[in-house]
């Protein structure tokens, strides 16, 4: 087991400066929990998609976002404020690039997408069944890539 994962480190303290991440206690169990309910999200999602594109999307982003957090939680580290869903993103890629992570980018349009259905506007499309089609195998693969980080990574020490 690594003691301590040192890529992005300035990044993540800068965050915690920032008020944008705080220190929590590291939780495995609840990181577990949180890649559990991504899986379980994305099998209703897929079977919500004819019926709901928009639900169905929403699921689908929020399993990537648990996978997200599940990284975090397992660190001691929580997003907070403005921006949380985002700050998911920046730890992640902060932490984990290089090399790039296209798998994990993926979040962006998804989070970008989610906001747009959340929050209509009619200069802005809410989610459809391509987007879906298009968001579940993204989301599959961040939540794979979480659970095999999640092993890996541990609690964060300043």
């Amino acid at each position: 087991m690594i003691n301590r994962w040192d890529q992005g480190r300035a990044e993540i303290d800068r965050l915690i400066q920032q008020g944008r991440l705080t220190r929590v206690a590291a939780n495995r169990a609840l990181a577990t929990r949180h890649l559990e309910q991504a899986a379980t999200h994305l099998t209703a999602a897929a079977m919500l998609r004819n019926l709901d594109p928009a639900g169905a999307f929403t699921l689908t982003y929020d399993a990537a976002r648990l996978a997200l957090a599940a990284l975090l939680v397992n660190q001691g580290l929580r997003p907070r404020g403005e921006g949380a869903h985002a700050v998911l993103l920046e730890a992640a890629i902060a932490q984990l690039e290089p090399p790039r992570q296209p798998e994990i980018r993926e979040f962006d349009w998804m989070r970008r997408l989610r906001n747009d259905t959340q929050y209509p506007d009619v200069d802005r499309p809410s989610a459809s069944f391509d987007d879906v089609d298009q968001a579940i195998p993204a989301a599959q693969a961040i939540v794979n890539r979480a659970a095999r980080l999640v092993e890996a990574m541990p609690p964060y020490r300043p």
